[in-house]
């Protein structure tokens, strides 16, 4: 590693209702854009009151991107447009690129002690990609290969690689990787990434310190860095867990309305528009 990234910025995450009705910390959303391309918005869904979680997200389109969803406590129920129909649990993944346009509800159930704990990421898709047919992908525990590294450090590889373990989302447009990172107490995790991506962790657990300063960052934020091609982060006295995330920015521009993101008003007058006539889902 040539240039260890520094942190750029770093973003606490709000209380938000969404959904029907839905309890939620936002990472960062809209007010982001574009500081985090190709990445839209961070959803923490983390609750031990059913009340707060159980009318869920009933039908609703999406066009333009990809939605990943990653569950830690519960589970959430699926279905959609295409015929899908799935649940995620504890250690799973949904990865749905809407593409040209889907629409589907996600319905999430809690523990038998109510606790319900997961994620849901925005992607966006670049101007000749967002009109490509829809694609799920539902990702089971067993198929994220989990890698023990120096010092204790483990990290779950849903997408990219570490040491040579492939995550098992793979041909994604926008090139991201996407780890749950575990480190122990005074623990080191040095890893490469990309230049000229953007990169950015989301601290869900202790805290640490993710540049060379070492300033301690602790639970519910993100931590945008700088360019570069490698991290260095070093874990608190408690530990640290913490969502690394990358992919390469679109430098486009992001006409947003709702669920649906495109690159111009004009675009959403269309996707309004066949929302309205019944045209919106194609063949």
């Amino acid at each position: 590693m040539k240039t260890i990234r520094s942190v750029k910025k770093i973003f606490k995450s709000i209380p938000t209702l969404e959904g029907a009705g839905v309890h939620l910390k936002r990472a960062f959303g809209y007010h982001q854009v574009p500081e985090l391309d190709p990445f839209l918005m961070l959803d923490d869904f983390h609750s031990s009151s059913p009340s707060e979680y159980i009318a869920g997200f009933p039908w609703h389109p999406h066009r333009g991107i990809e939605t990943i969803s990653y569950i830690l406590k519960g589970l959430v129920e699926h279905g959609d447009s295409m015929g899908n129909k799935g649940v995620i649990g504890e250690g799973e993944v949904q990865w749905m690129t809407a593409g040209r346009g889907i629409i589907h509800q996600e319905m999430p159930r809690g523990e038998k002690d109510g606790r319900l704990w997961g994620f849901q990421l925005w992607s966006n898709l670049p101007a000749s990609y967002k009109m490509m047919t829809p694609r799920y992908q539902e990702i089971k525990a067993p198929q994220i290969p989990e890698v023990t590294l120096t010092d204790g450090v483990t990290a779950k590889v849903i997408c990219g690689s570490v040491n040579g373990a492939q995550g098992p989302v793979r041909d994604i447009v926008t090139d991201p990787e996407y780890l749950d990172v575990t480190m122990p107490a005074s623990s080191v995790f040095e890893h490469p990434v990309k230049g000229g991506h953007t990169v950015f962790a989301y601290v869900i657990e202790g805290q640490a310190g993710f540049d060379e300063v070492k300033t301690s960052i602790g639970v519910e934020t993100v931590v945008l860095f700088h360019d570069g091609d490698g991290l260095m982060i070093k874990a608190g006295s408690a530990g640290c867990r913490f969502l690394l995330v990358s992919g390469k920015p679109l430098g486009e521009p992001v006409a947003w309305y709702g669920p649906i993101v495109m690159n111009t008003e004009e675009e959403l007058d269309v996707a309004r528009r066949e929302l309205s006539d019944g045209t919106f889902i194609k063949d």
